[in-house]
C-alpha cells in the first residue's frame, strides 16, 4: 500500500510501535498528515523533538473519550490502533481501568472510523489474547472480536477493519529486556526467571511495523493476521545479555503463562496458512461470506489448516539460539 498523501492516525502513537511506525513512514513515504493521538503530554513533547516534520500532528486525548476520538479522526484515511493498557499485573489490580481502555476504547475507535468514513483500520493485538488467562489478554480478545465484527455493521460505508496479533517485541517499553538491562547495570545479585522452561515468541519492532504495513495491502476486512516468528527460551535471553549474574527461578506470577499461543486448536478450522503468516478468518460469516480469504489482495494464496492445530511458543519449529538473540538486540 502506498501511504503517500494519506492522512494517518496512530492511537497510542508515542509508544514503541508508534515511534518506529512513524520513523518508517517518514523514510519510505510522503504522507500528508500523521496524527499522534495519546494522553501523555510529556511523551508527546519528547516525540515532537524527534519527529517534527510539517506532516506531524500531536493530539492530546484518550481513547476512552469517544468525542475526542471522533474529532481526531476527521479527514483520516487509515488508523493504526495501538493504544492499550498492556501491563499484566497493573491490569489485574485495576481491572475496570483495563476494560475502559482496551474494550470501550476499541469501541470508540470503531465508531469514530465509521462516522468519519475512514478507509482502513488495523488494531494491534497480542498473543495473550489467544486462550487468555489474564485480564489483559481477555480484554484484547474482546477488542479483537469488536474489530473483526465491525465489518458486519458498517452498512454501505467503505471502512474495513482487521487485526494484527504478534508476540513479545524485542526491547519495547515494558518488555523484559529493559528490565534485565537495568538489573545488569545495577549489578543485581541474580536475574529472576519464572521457570527454566518458559518460552516466548520473539519479533523486532522493525519486523512488527513492516508486517502491519504489508497487511494494509493484504486486508479484505475481518482478518486476524499472525506472523510466523521464532521462539526463545527466557533462560537463553538472560544468558544472551549476561553470563556473570546467576539466574534465579522465582515461580510463575499471577496471570502469567509458561508458554504463549497465537491461536488455539479451537481456531484451527478458521485459520488459513500462508508462506510467512497465518490468517484467522471471522467466525461470523455475514459480509465476510463473500470474501475468499485464501487469496488476499496481494494475490498470495493460502490453505485451510486441519482441525486441531495450534501455534504456540513451546512447539514452534523455529527457536533462536543465544547468538541469534544477541544479533536481534544489536
Amino acid at each position: 500500500m502506498n501511504f503517500n498523501k494519506l492522512n494517518i492516525l496512530i492511537t497510542g502513537g508515542t509508544g514503541s510501535f508508534g515511534q518506529k511506525f512513524v520513523e518508517t513512514l517518514l523514510k519510505k513515504y510522503n504522507p500528508n498528515k500523521i496524527i499522534i493521538f495519546s494522553r501523555d503530554e510529556l511523551k508527546q513533547f519528547d516525540m515532537q523533538q524527534k519527529f517534527n516534520k510539517k506532516c506531524m500532528r500531536y493530539f492530546i486525548g484518550d481513547v476512552r473519550d469517544g468525542n475526542r476520538v471522533i474529532e481526531a479522526t476527521e479527514g483520516i484515511d487509515i488508523i493504526i490502533h495501538a493504544a492499550a493498557m498492556k501491563q499484566v499485573p497493573a491490569s489485574e489490580y485495576n481491572p475496570s481501568e483495563c476494560i475502559k481502555t482496551n474494550i470501550y476504547g476499541a469501541e470508540n475507535v470503531i465508531n469514530a472510523a465509521l462516522k468519519n468514513n475512514v478507509s482502513k483500520v488495523i488494531a494491534l493485538s497480542t498473543d495473550k489474547a489467544a486462550g487468555p488467562i489474564n485480564l489483559y489478554g481477555a480484554t484484547k480478545l474482546a477488542s479483537d472480536k469488536l474489530f473483526t465484527a465491525a465489518n458486519n455493521f458498517r452498512g454501505a460505508k467503505k471502512t474495513m477493519f482487521s487485526v494484527v496479533r504478534y508476540g513479545n517485541v524485542v526491547g519495547s517499553r515494558g518488555s523484559v529486556v529493559p528490565y534485565f538491562q537495568r538489573l545488569i547495570r545495577e549489578d543485581s545479585k541474580y536475574i529472576p526467571i519464572t521457570d527454566e522452561a518458559m518460552t516466548r515468541f520473539w519479533i523486532t519492532l522493525e519486523q512488527g511495523v513492516n508486517f502491519v504495513i504489508k497487511n494494509f495491502s493484504r486486508m479484505q476486512g475481518g482478518e486476524i493476521f499472525i506472523p510466523k516468528i521464532p521462539s526463545i527460551l527466557i533462560t537463553d535471553l538472560a544468558r544472551s545479555m549476561t553470563k556473570k549474574i546467576p539466574i534465579k527461578v522465582i515461580g510463575i506470577r499471577p496471570g502469567e503463562k509458561l508458554h504463549e499461543t497465537m491461536f488455539t486448536e479451537n481456531d484451527s478450522h478458521l485459520t488459513i496458512e500462508f508462506k510467512d503468516h497465518y490468517v484467522i478468518t471471522p467466525s461470523m460469516p455475514n459480509i465476510s461470506s463473500n470474501i475468499n480469504y485464501k487469496i488476499n489482495k496481494l494475490k498470495e494464496r493460502g490453505k485451510l489448516l486441519p482441525f486441531g492445530k495450534d501455534y504456540n511458543s513451546k512447539d514452534n519449529d523455529h527457536y533462536l539460539n543465544i547468538r541469534e538473540i544477541q544479533d536481534l538486540m544489536n
